[in-house]
């Protein structure tokens, strides 16, 4: 291999992709990048976290083997570039990786790295899901009513990078084709860029997205848009929503509409509600119904806003994991970013990257580790003992380093009944 020379562990095995699964070996490659500023830091104490919650419930019959490849400062100052073409093809070929926080600057220097491997990957689904853990200080009354699962669609709209600044002559250019052409006046002195949003790229979100319900249990659907306003990007997107939901989950679904004009608004036993909201003002309902809604399902910028809200219902950042799903790829990320004032200190939350790594497990099957890795946790939270961004908010708390609070999160894997 070319620049970058990956050497799988002798011992592990490769995850295979067959028949639209995932057959994963009792001692899978699982590729990490460790990650830009704080990364070393929360990593060590995810893997130590996962390994110990893997250890826990398999005993020994069952063991991640982890190999590191590079991404972001590590692979530059390795002298090759910042996204190498042997760790994307590491991540295909191993299937599921994890990664730290990525440095993106703003403005100019490279494009985000987070959106570059989401895109060259083709993993379409960004799955975030938010909860409330008990004995997490939150800035809301009752932060336990809302438990979501978030499905942002990952490769297109304003996240397509298709813009071109201002005073520049591709800018000019597009500027004066859409003026003369499609009879649309632009400044010609604007900044531009396009959001292209596809029904093909719509639906294999929202089908992830109503998969996920039913197998697990969830009882609606809700498709986030501004459609009133942008009625052929973010208005298609519902369109479409509600298309494939009718097409190929008919017997499985129920819209809003007909849950009132067939049904008096009683739902019908084993099916999803499909319902929709505008963007806007969904941000006021997940504050004040936040138990209305299960699964949703967004277009990439809506569903970064609100991923982040919601977070921030419960606690924040610091306890909100993620994923980046595909077809038979997923890669697994820390929500928050690098934190570089805070590098090499041993001092941050790691509970994005825990439970970042606590979904992978259940995406590998490994379901019993995934959910010892949430009990754990919150265990240590509730016996407070956090790290200082909790423990700042709450009384009698001992505030710890980012290795201690690992450590003592292995210790509450050993206390599980």
């Amino acid at each position: 291999m070319p620049g970058l020379a990956y050497s799988p562990p002798t011992s592990g095995t490769p995850i295979v992709w067959k028949a639209q699964r995932l057959q994963v070996p009792d001692r899978p490659i699982i590729p990490f990048i460790e990650g830009d500023g704080i990364g070393p830091d929360v990593w060590a104490a995810a893997r130590r976290v996962l390994d110990a919650a893997v250890d826990r419930v398999y005993g020994g019959q069952r063991q991640i083997q982890w190999m590191e490849i590079l991404c972001g400062e590590k692979a530059v100052n390795a002298k090759v570039s910042a996204l190498p073409e042997e760790t994307l093809e590491a991540i295909r070929t191993f299937r599921v990786a994890i990664k730290g926080p990525l440095t993106t600057p703003v403005g100019g220097g490279f494009r985000s790295l987070n959106v570059s491997l989401r895109q060259r990957l083709d993993l379409y689904a960004c799955v975030r899901p938010v909860r409330y853990y008990a004995g997490t200080p939150a800035p809301v009354k009752h932060p336990e009513k809302l438990n979501v699962v978030i499905f942002r669609e990952n490769t297109e709209d304003v996240y397509a990078g298709l813009e071109w600044p201002s005073g520049s002559e591709e800018a000019r250019r597009l500027a004066e084709f859409v003026t003369r052409e499609l009879k649309a006046p632009v400044n010609p002195e604007a900044g531009l860029g396009l959001k292209p949003i596809t029904r093909v790229n719509t639906q294999r979100l929202v089908r992830a997205a109503i998969r996920y319900a039913i197998d697990h249990g969830c009882p609606s659907v809700t498709l986030v848009h501004k459609g009133n306003i942008m009625k052929f990007t973010e208005g298609a997107f519902r369109d479409w929503g509600y298309e494939v939901a009718a097409a190929e989950f008919g017997d499985q679904t129920v819209t809003e509409k007909d849950l009132w004009d067939k049904y008096d608004g009683k739902m019908p036993a084993q099916r999803v509600l499909i319902k929709d909201r505008i963007a806007d003002a969904m941000f006021q309902q997940v504050l004040l119904r936040p138990d209305e809604y299960s699964v949703i399902a967004t277009p990439n910028l809506n569903g970064d806003y609100l991923s982040d809200a919601c977070a921030a219902q419960v606690g924040g950042l610091g306890l909100a994991p993620g994923a980046n799903i595909g077809d038979g790829v997923a890669l697994f990320e820390a929500t928050h970013g690098t934190a570089p004032k805070y590098a090499g200190q041993d001092k941050v939350n790691p509970g994005s990257l825990i439970l970042s790594g606590g979904m992978l497990l259940e995406h590998l099957g490994w379901g019993e580790a995934g959910a010892a890795v949430q009990q754990a946790l919150e265990k240590t939270i509730l016996s407070r003992v956090v790290t200082y961004d909790l423990a700042r908010q709450l009384e009698n708390a001992q505030e710890v380093r980012c290795s201690v609070f690992a450590e003592k999160i292995v210790e509450n894997l050993a206390s599980l009944a």
